[in-house]
């Protein structure tokens, strides 16, 4: 599980609109590709899909007012996950501090 300082704070409903509108554009321009991801939330949990690279959730995110954890699903397989988890991480460091 990977912490991040939720400073601003973002509420679990401004993150996930964060992350809808903006983060598949950022990912996108990254990695030169055009990757669909896909998002649901509930309550404080913010799940996110890769589904035309990995099968099933990739990602859970918990967001309190202190904190975004990140809970890695995804196992390792022919596409570089790896990748997808440090950008990841950077847009929600970017957004949270």
């Amino acid at each position: 599980m990977i912490e991040i300082n939720n400073v601003q704070p973002l509420s679990p409903e401004e993150l996930f609109d964060l992350l809808k509108t903006e983060f598949p554009s950022y990912l996108n321009n990254l990695l030169g590709s055009n990757v669909t991801v896909e998002f649901a939330h509930v309550a404080n949990i913010i799940n996110i899909t890769f589904p035309e690279v990995i099968e099933g959730n990739a990602y859970t995110l918990t967001v309190s007012d202190e904190q975004i954890e990140i809970t890695d699903h995804t196992e390792e397989s022919s596409y570089n996950t790896e990748l997808l988890e440090q950008h990841l991480i950077a847009f929600l460091t970017e957004k949270a501090e």
